[in-house]
């Protein structure tokens, strides 16, 4: 029978299991994502990156997905709006004037001016600025941020040496907020309820609405950004960027860190595959060959076969790999290696034993014997295949517990510190309090990756056990 009519005959009863086809569309759906991360996300170059904040700082922090505004029917900002006058496109028109005094030129006055678009729903989650001065002498610089009902704010008035200076305008407390609650008491003839804040400042509709945090909403409008800076130093040059970040971001949402998380379940996907299926394989692969050596050599061999696997047995196998990668830091691979020397041996192992001390007594292993076969031969030639029908859906089924060993693992702080998976994003997530902060989709992703890959190998693994074990077949 050739190979492709033994394919269609074996897959044939298979197509028949609901069971097998939910499995096996998890299953593409995963080895799909796991090729789009490798060719969309170099590993190399996304590692380097993913623990790199400088990489992520023009994304907004703790963003939900995007597409949750289906849901709550608000027009909110997805990614960040970013002004920057060093870049051509940045948004800014620069405008530089020689400061002229008694005929002689005394210093350089530099404006720097941009406008945006803001028609949302939403307030920003948060508004930062950084300041670039090259100058051999002081630089004064005063911002004027002007609303689109023409209020004008001075968010900030410096006198700076060369360098790069990075602000925070969200917060509580800054001068342009206290001077704007004085000037919003006045206006309104009474205070806010509530401790303003630089967004709500800088973006919030002037009106009674404003008066408590939970109706105040965006004016919306074209924003207006003025800088202006002045020096004696007639080569002084000054950019600004500003970032006005929003509260979606792409499919799944980002971190405290601004980390895109689609990429963290992408990469996931195959290394939890990975991860999984090569432990799988390679722990039943080599406990199948040893089980198979002590039934067959017995003796002294199957003795100090078995009193090695009975000490296993006896010995906690997730504190022990806990320990060694709490002592040792081990990457992902190394990790796998562990998880594979140890878990050769167990239960396993002695079914397996069992197994093969019945094939050792068929009649077809005796003809081998007569005609002179050695005895790795009949191990490797006759016994091993003979239980390849039995352990396919054993494979099939451990996968998924490996990959939660895994996540088990990182969830306590022992995995690969340097990669990307699953497990990792739900460490961070802990040690961030997504729970409790309410940032449900940092958890949501690879909570459920975890559930579907489970489901995958358990629905393909018990139809394939269903298949292969006579006693389940004949039910």
């Amino acid at each position: 029978m050739s190979l492709n009519k033994r394919a269609i005959q074996i897959l044939r009863p298979l197509i028949r299991y609901k069971s097998f086809l939910i499995g096996l569309v998890i299953l593409v759906f995963m080895v799909g994502l796991s090729i789009y991360a490798t060719i969309a996300y170099p590993y190399d170059r996304t590692i380097k990156i993913w623990y790199d904040f400088r990489a992520w700082e023009d994304y907004p922090r703790l963003a939900r997905p995007a597409w949750i505004k289906l849901f709550t029917g608000l027009n909110e900002l997805e990614g960040t709006i970013t002004l920057d006058s060093r870049l051509a496109r940045g948004g800014f028109v620069k405008t530089r004037k020689p400061i002229v005094y008694g005929g002689e030129v005394k210093g350089i006055y530099i404006i720097l001016e941009s406008s945006f678009r803001y028609n949302y729903d939403v307030l920003p989650s948060q508004i930062v600025r950084w300041l670039y001065v090259n100058s051999t002498k002081p630089v004064y610089i005063v911002i004027e941020w002007i609303k689109p009902d023409g209020t004008a704010i001075n968010v900030s008035k410096l006198m700076l040496n060369q360098g790069e200076y990075y602000a925070d305008l969200s917060g509580e407390g800054l001068d342009f907020v206290l001077e704007y609650s004085k000037y919003i008491t006045l206006k309104l003839g009474e205070s806010p309820k509530y401790l303003l804040d630089g967004i709500i400042v800088l973006m919030g509709k002037e009106d009674k609405s404003i008066l408590y945090r939970n109706t105040v909403t965006p004016s919306k409008g074209t924003y207006r950004v003025v800088v202006r800076a002045e020096s004696s130093d007639v080569n002084a040059n000054v950019d600004i960027k500003i970032n006005i970040y929003g509260t979606l971001y792409g499919i799944a949402g980002t971190d405290d860190r601004r980390r895109d998380l689609f990429i963290a379940i992408a990469w996931g996907a195959p290394l939890a595959l990975g991860f999984g299926l090569v432990a799988s394989v390679l722990t039943t692969f080599i406990q199948m060959f040893v089980a198979a050596l002590s039934a067959w050599y017995g003796g002294e061999v199957d003795m100090v076969i078995q009193r090695v696997n009975e000490i296993f047995m006896v010995l906690p196998f997730l504190p022990i790999v806990a320990m060694i990668a709490l002592f040792y830091r081990l990457t992902i691979w190394s990790l796998l290696a562990v998880v594979v020397a140890l878990g050769i041996w167990g239960g396993g192992l002695k079914t397996f034993r069992a197994m093969f001390l019945q094939i050792k007594e068929m009649p077809y292993i005796e003809a081998a014997r007569a005609y002179g076969a050695g005895s790795m031969r009949i191990i490797i030639r006759y016994m091993l295949p003979r239980a390849l029908p039995v352990i396919i859906p054993t494979i099939v089924i451990a996968t998924p517990s490996y990959v939660f060993l895994e996540a088990a693992l990182a969830l306590l702080g022992l995995s690969d510190p340097t990669s990307i998976t699953w497990g990792k994003v739900l460490e961070e997530a802990y040690a961030g309090a997504a729970m409790y902060r309410g940032y449900y989709h940092w958890i949501l992703f690879p909570s459920v990756m975890l559930v579907l890959i489970s489901i995958a190998f358990a629905s393909i693994g018990f139809t394939l056990d269903r298949i292969f074990n006579p006693r389940l077949k004949e039910m």
